[in-house]
Formats: structure tokens, sequence, C-alpha cells
């Protein structure tokens, strides 16, 4: 068999990498359960139809096919596709089980999504996201819009990673804006505005006039606004000075004043108004979200969402969320490839208990399980070679104690093989300090 060719895009980590990540979610979960979300796991796939509802998605979705199906069966409608995040598969939860869920409905969903975009630093074709979303019937209050950068601050202040900014805009305001100025398409300027950082502001008003029908003066209208940002709730006033009206824009302000202010009394620092956040995604419709990670702003947002109204509905039934999701697997690409998280030993296990013969293993066997029975990781030597190698062995995987079993009613003895030192021990009582007892993560 040749060797195997890696496959871009799809990050296979190290066993030292998986537990930083292991370490990583369990932080995360704690914090969506400590703000009352609930854990939920969607099925992989979903409708092609039902993927393709979110808008500039088609050329990303896998599609699902039986490796010999017919190919005469069903297309089109009837394909499957693996999702692209979890948004949307929650959508059509929501709408598929509604009569058994409580409103307003407060989840959190961590698993892997796939979308066939270039791989890049940070970005990937498999990858691990980590969303809260919270749905009601009909309305939703826009306090719930205000929560989530509470949310995501404390997880993300719960990791050993840089600082966050989380930066907001609303919809509404933009969308108000246009219409106030004249523009049409709400949808297309946006879509525009969305590409700011990486067309600049000239190709922006090129591509507004083209696909939006911007004249010069609403092109630098649109760029204005855009221009817009502040740490507080003074953004309002630099919007008012713009000379426009609209209800619409009036209402996005007043709902953005509020998120700010919130996170500003909960997190000081954490949220700015960013009027240039224009999320390309066609289905949001109030806060949207972006957060960068201070010193890794190149890269673009590790976590990001916003208001949706109309994703889960269906007929008159209709359940408007607000949600957002940090994509885990590229935050820890970015850190691993800079060299920034790294974890005190790559295993697991605290104690090796060396095996003085194979006869005796049974002894060592029995050693481990009181160590184990205590909640210490413990393993048993490989062999019963001599103690030396044995040790060497400990050292190599960075097991940073060795146990040897007493003989001929010798007591059992610990030895610290970073330091040296050995002493008596019992394995019903001995424990180690805790900063050994699991792999630190920092």
């Amino acid at each position: 068999m040749s060797k195997p060719t890696p496959i871009s895009g799809f990050p296979e980590w190290t066993p030292a990498q998986r537990m930083i990540e292991q370490y990583v979610l369990d932080r995360i979960r704690s914090t969506f359960e400590l703000y009352g979300f609930a854990p939920l796991e969607t099925r992989a796939v979903e409708p092609l139809d039902q993927l393709l509802r979110k808008g500039e998605t088609s050329k990303e979705v896998y599609v699902i096919r039986r490796l010999h199906g017919d190919p005469e069966g069903p297309s089109g409608d009837d394909t499957l596709g693996l999702h692209f995040d979890l948004t949307v598969p929650f959508a059509r939860y929501v709408l598929e089980n509604a009569g058994k869920l409580n409103f307003p409905f407060r989840r959190y969903q961590i698993q892997k999504v796939w979308r066939g975009e270039r791989p890049q630093e940070g970005r990937y074709r498999e990858f691990l996201q980590a969303d809260i979303d919270i749905v009601d019937r009909d309305t939703l209050a826009g306090h719930h819009e205000a929560e989530m950068p509470l949310v995501i601050g404390d997880a993300l202040r719960s990791l050993p990673i840089p600082p966050v900014r989380i930066q907001v805009n609303n919809r509404k305001i933009c969308e108000g804006f246009y219409r106030g100025i004249g523009l049409t398409d709400p949808e297309a300027t946006l879509r525009a505005v969305d590409k700011l950082d990486k067309i600049g502001p000239a190709g922006v008003a090129e591509l507004l006039a083209t696909t939006a029908g911007a004249s010069e003066a609403q092109a630098k209208a649109v760029l204005a606004l855009a221009e817009i940002s502040a740490p507080d709730a003074s953004f309002a006033d630099a919007v008012r000075a713009l000379g426009v009206s609209d209800p619409l824009l009036d209402e996005g302000v007043e709902e953005l004043v509020r998120v700010v202010e919130t996170a500003a009394a909960h997190s000081p620092g954490l949220c700015v108004a960013d009027l240039r956040i224009a999320r390309g995604l066609d289905y949001y419709t109030g806060t949207v979200y972006e957060t960068q990670m201070i010193g890794y702003e190149r890269f673009g947002s590790v976590c990001s969402g916003g208001r949706y109204d109309n994703l889960a509905s269906a007929g008159n039934a209709r359940f408007p969320g607000v949600g957002i999701s940090i994509g885990v697997t590229r935050l820890l690409g970015l850190l691993f490839g800079a060299g920034a998280l790294s974890v005190s030993r790559e295993v697991p296990t605290c104690v090796l208990v060396a095996v003085t013969s194979e006869e005796h293993r049974p002894a060592s066997n029995r050693v481990a399980e009181a160590l184990r029975s205590r909640g210490i990781p413990t393993e048993v030597s490989p062999s019963a070679a001599k103690f030396g190698k044995q040790i060497r062995y400990a050292e190599r995987r960075g097991i940073p104690y060795v146990w040897f079993p007493g003989t001929d009613g010798a007591a059992d003895e610990v030895k610290d093989i970073r330091s040296g030192d050995q002493l008596a021990a019992a394995a019903g009582e001995w424990t180690p300090p805790r900063a050994d007892l699991k792999p630190l993560v920092g």
C-alpha cells in the first residue's frame, strides 16, 4: 500500500491538540449550561433544498449519494447534503418538534459541519462549531439579542486564549438607511458592504453601482454608514448625523443601543457597535455579531451569528430566533499554527505503575485499579524491563509519577521523575498535587 496523501481542509489533531480541544469544549459547554441552554444534536444530513434556503451557499454544500445508487433515482429536492452549519438543521428540528418543546427554547449544539470552500489558514472543509440559539413562538423578545454577547464573552473568557472583541450591528439599521436614501435592493447592498474588508471602499462603491444600482451619492452615503464604529451608544448620534430618516432605521438603532449598553454593563469593552458588519447570509433580520480575537484580526471572525425571524417558519407557524456560533476548529487552528496553546503533557496518565516481573503484573494491576478508583489516571507499564527503562518510558510520554509496588512485604513507593523525590505510599491514600492530576492547558 502506498503512503496515504493528506486531504486538505480536514484537520486531524495530534493527541495533545485533541486534549486541548476537549478542554476547550468542556469549558464552552459548562458556560452554555450556566446560562440554561440544553444540549441537542441533529443528524448530519438535510434535504438539499432546505440547505440552500440560507443564501449564497450552493457551491459549498457536499451532496450525499449512495455509491451504487440508481442513476435514475431521486435527485434535485430529494438529494441529501451534509449540513454546513447548525442553524438550518436546528430550524428544521424546531418545526418538526414544536409540539414537544417549551418556548422560549434554549439549546446548545456542538457538532461537526462540512463546507466545500477553499482551505486556508483558519478555514476548513470539516470543522467543529459550538452554537447557542434561543427561539420562541410568534415573537422573540429583544433582550435575547442582548444576551448573546454575554454568553459568548463568558465562554471565551474562560479559555486560555487572547481577548476577544464582539462587533455588533443591526440589519434594520442598514436596510432602513438604504431604503431612506432610495436604494431598492437592500440584499445586494448588504452583500456589497460585506466585502468591504476584502475589496476596500472603492471596490464596494463599484459593486454597489453594478449590483444595487447605487448612484455615486448613494454609494458615498452607504460607505459613510459603514464607517461608523463606537464602543458605546454614541454610534446612534453618528447615524442620526447622516440625516437619513426611516422607521426601520430608528427601530434598528434602538435595538442596537440596548445590545451595546447591556454588554457594557456586564463586560466593559467586550462589544463595539460596528456598522460595517453586514453578515452576507440572507436570513438575518436584526442584530448581527462577529467576533475577532485580538492579535488575529486579519483572519476574520471566530464567532458569528444574528437574529432571524423567518428561517424557522412553515405556513402560519413562525419561530423567530437568535443565535451565535463559535468556530472551535477555526479558533484552535489559528492558535495551534501560532504555537500559542500548549498542554503540560501529551497523555492523560498521571501515574505509571512499574512491573517488577511478569509474574507480579497482577499486583501492579491491583495498584492501578486502586488509584483509578480514586480518580487518578493510571496505566501499567507495558513490559517488565529494568526500572530504568520503565522510567524512561514514562519520561517519553510525559507521565510525572512512577509507582513501584513493594515486594517481600516492603512498602510501595512512588517517584516524581521530574524532581527525583521518592517516598513510601499506599494506593488507597496517596494523592498527587492538583496541578499534576490532569494535563494543564495554557
